[in-house]
């Protein structure tokens, strides 16, 4: 070998050799991260199938066929019970945070509607109309289920229920919402002691706690508000958890629902759902509400739904889920045209 041909070789031996050295902390950074994922994907499946409980239901009664939510429009049932260690049994609490979740496969979007805890609906389970809240304490979850199918007529194909444990430290565990306080309030922390968490308005990073505290309270304003108000702290909660920051903090998210949490998903079909997801920041969340009054016919408390608004309600999730659209004689149509003229009117005056 001539003296040219070696030195090329010992060049070529060193760029090979930089070249290795460039490469090994990446290829350390790949397997470090592929495992992490791995470890997170075994854990999210084991928590989901300790978590699974199909309440003997294989399908909505108000579905002709099964679904997947690969291919199909889908609805979830997201209960919020008012249990926690100091409480006692998940399973006899009532329902402090009730929606509806309808998701849209085609457009990957999300109607979120609130039902109002001390609505007056009809409670098969019992046979008569009282708070949707009991439901729950009735019959658990099933009960629920039926008894908002009963009332917005759409099928409910999945529920997820969690506790005021599991929200606090899926809170805690991504450091925190942040959130706008519309009033000064003080209100009871999850071990029932009064006034033990006290917020001014603004905005501002709450924790698990105070999340809680404003998702709960209701002493200035009406229960519809309140549910706005839980809207809002879920699609802050949802974002904050899909953030880049929070990536490393899975583990604890995970950790933190546990056993507060139970559905009658697969980890498998939970997992369809992430095509939901993949837009972070930019979730495509419509949140609904059902307007009502104050009712009283005796010395109980409730919240009489608006027939209106359910109705205007019912035939926007149908329609998200491409459902038949029940005619419910109203012509909503009609209304947002006189909505949007008034609408131009005022901005004209401008």
């Amino acid at each position: 070998m001539t003296k040219s041909n070696s030195r090329i070789a010992q060049k070529k031996k060193r760029t090979l050799k930089r070249r290795f050295k460039i490469l090994i902390p990446f290829l350390i950074v790949i397997i470090a991260v592929g495992s992490y994922f791995m470890h997170l994907y075994s854990k999210a499946d084991s928590a989901i199938s300790d978590s699974h409980d199909d309440i003997n239901r294989d399908k909505s009664d108000l579905r002709e066929e099964y679904v997947d939510p690969k291919f199909d429009n889908v609805s979830i049932l997201l209960m919020g019970i008012d249990s926690s260690e100091k409480r006692g049994s998940d399973d006899a609490a009532r329902t402090d945070a009730l929606m509806v979740a309808t998701l849209n496969k085609d457009d990957k979007s999300i109607k979120l509607v609130s039902i109002p805890r001390d609505s007056y609906v009809y409670v098969p389970e019992v046979g008569y109309e009282t708070k949707i809240n009991h439901a729950h304490a009735y019959g658990g979850p099933r009960s629920t289920i039926e008894t908002v199918e009963n009332l917005l007529n759409i099928p409910i194909d999945y529920y997820v229920r969690v506790n005021f444990e599991a929200f606090m430290d899926v809170v805690d565990a991504v450091d925190g919402i942040t959130m706008d306080v519309p009033y000064e309030f003080s209100e009871q922390d999850s071990k029932d002691k009064a006034n033990a968490i006290h917020l001014y308005p603004g905005v501002q990073k709450l924790d698990g706690e105070e999340a809680l505290a404003l998702a709960r309270t209701r002493k200035k304003d009406s229960d519809v508000e309140r549910g706005k108000r839980q809207q809002e702290i879920m699609k802050a909660l949802a974002e904050r958890t899909l953030s880049v920051k929070s990536i490393l903090k899975y583990d604890d998210v995970i950790e933190a629902i546990g056993a507060n949490l139970k559905t009658n998903m697969t980890f498998s079909e939970m997992k369809s759902f992430f095509g939901y997801l993949t837009n972070g920041t930019d979730l495509d969340i419509e949140a609904l509400n059902i307007e009502g009054e104050d009712y009283k016919p005796g010395s109980i408390y409730y919240w009489q739904l608006d027939d209106r608004s359910l109705a205007q309600t019912i035939n926007t999730l149908e329609d998200h889920l491409e459902l038949p659209i029940t005619d419910y004689g109203y012509d909503f149509a009609e209304e947002d045209d006189e909505t949007s003229s008034s609408s131009e009117e005022a901005q004209s005056t401008y």
